[in-house]
């Protein structure tokens, strides 16, 4: 196994690919989205680390106190991305990624290691039942399925802010709340808005550019979160018009 890894940093963070969507030459918004975004996270302790091959294996995490999800706790880790997939699937690269985790977690003296799951895995978030095998444990739930899983050191366990558990917002329009730390973003927003535009429907989109708007958000979040008819549908970006098509439906 290749053990070749690196963490991004404010010095490298401009000519090291960010594994999500590898352009070597082509502009893409979404990357260079993502790079503004990681510049001011990473001086916040905010860690990206990766294999240093042109490939997607990586884990993505930082202090839950400075995490953009509305998800509250006293010294832990914030697990947003932990992700394997083509050629180095089945390496042994998963388990190398979320074994440092836990080791900088327990060298920082930390409490422990959350990340948001489901009853039923959905698009968009890390596995699960991956996680299990280490420990997580379920420690709060909300009432449409969403699971905050957690690796406790010291007995102390994170929790939902209670506005995460509203899942209701006034507007009945279909609405988009979204920041900039997956690079797919960018694309995501542009296919439900071409949608909405040939379809005529009535679509708002709310940027989180801040760790308060977060925190104060109606519903888990882990970048993305789409709402309808006032309520919480979705925290899968909606990349498949489909999976928008049977969200209009209801």
């Amino acid at each position: 196994m290749n053990t070749d890894f690196i963490n991004l940093t404010t010095e490298n963070l401009a000519s090291e690919h960010l594994c999500c969507i590898i352009r070597s030459k082509k502009h893409h918004p979404g990357v260079e989205a993502k790079r503004q975004w990681l510049a001011e996270r990473l001086k916040e302790g905010h860690v990206f680390r990766k294999l240093n091959v042109k490939g997607c294996v990586f884990i993505e995490y930082a202090p839950l106190e400075m995490a953009w999800v509305p998800i509250i706790g006293d010294n832990y880790y914030y697990v947003y991305c932990l992700w394997v997939t083509g050629g180095p699937k089945g390496s042994g690269y998963g388990r190398a990624l979320m074994e440092y985790c836990l080791a900088d977690a327990k060298e920082k003296g930390k409490s422990g290691v959350c990340m948001l799951g489901a009853k039923k895995q959905k698009s968009w978030l890390s596995d699960q039942s991956f996680a299990k095998k280490f420990g997580f444990e379920v420690v709060d739930t909300t009432d449409n399925g969403y699971e905050l899983l957690a690796l406790s050191f010291d007995g102390t366990t994170p929790e939902f802010a209670p506005n995460a558990k509203k899942l209701e917002i006034e507007n009945k329009e279909l609405t988009v709340y979204y920041d900039m730390q997956c690079p797919y973003i960018c694309q995501s927003i542009e296919n439900v808005k071409q949608y909405c535009e040939v379809n005529d429907v009535p679509v708002s989109f709310i940027q989180v550019d801040t760790l308060q708007k977060a925190k104060e958000l109606p519903c888990v979040f882990n970048n993305w979160a789409a709402f309808y008819k006032g309520n919480f549908e979705t925290v899968n970006l909606l990349l498949d018009v489909n999976y928008l098509k049977r969200i209009l439906k209801k």
